[in-house]
């Protein structure tokens, strides 16, 4: 039997107020059962969330079209990756969350992060990249002090830098190399840094890998 919309007034009319809050809220949970069912199968996101704690893609607070944009960038720079090397697909894991893309993962050395570093910044709409991606080494006690003394100074020089924005950056030391990877609002802001990393004592060279503000606006046109 089909129910009209004339029989459907005509049934709530009769209904408790009660009554008839139940039954609109039986039909808000089959319309998110339903928003979720789609969602799932338009997007490729399981059950297991974007978060992967089990958090149901209903509750993910990003809008449809950012979690679109973010799986269109995921699989871009997945392609990017695979076409770098093929090992990356097993080493290096990458999420893309509203805009911000996260690398984790194992390379054999500081030139390779780098150069997945500059690979996520040429994705298209990308709004920042952490790169967290580990050297694979075996551990040497004094050098990780010294390069750990190396990052701390640099680190510390950019936050008290006034016309350093010193969140925007990582800081990697490597055998006493400095690899720096970031966001300059300015040209200027950008040579700052690097000034700043060659007047560390000890640095034998200074890596940058910084993006300008300006070179992501014209590429996200």
């Amino acid at each position: 039997m089909v129910l009209t919309v004339i029989d459907f007034a005509f049934l709530t009319s009769k209904l408790s107020a009660t009554a008839l809050m139940g039954l609109l809220t039986g039909f808000k949970f089959i319309i998110v059962i339903f928003i979720g069912v789609i969602l799932s199968g338009c997007v490729g996101v399981s059950s297991q969330g974007i978060f992967g704690t089990g958090v149901s893609i209903a509750l993910d607070p990003r809008t449809v079209g950012t979690q679109i944009d973010d799986s269109i960038m995921h699989k871009n720079l997945t392609g990017k990756m695979i076409v770098k090397d093929k090992k990356y697909l097993l080493s290096v894991k990458s999420k893309v969350l509203d805009g911000r893309i996260f690398l984790t993962g194992k390379v054999d050395n500081p030139e390779e992060k780098l150069q997945l570093t500059k690979l996520a910044w040429e994705i298209k709409g990308v709004r920042s990249v952490r790169n967290d991606i580990k050297i694979k080494e075996e551990f040497n006690f004094q050098r990780s002090a010294k390069d750990i003394l190396i990052t701390s100074q640099l680190r510390t020089a950019l936050i008290f830098n006034k016309n350093i924005k010193a969140t925007n950056y990582q800081i990697d030391t490597y055998k006493k190399k400095i690899y720096v990877y970031g966001i300059a609002l300015t040209s200027e802001e950008k040579d700052l840094v690097i000034s700043e990393a060659n007047e560390i004592l000890d640095v034998e060279d200074v890596i940058a890998s910084i993006m300008l503000v300006e070179d992501l606006r014209i590429q996200k046109e």
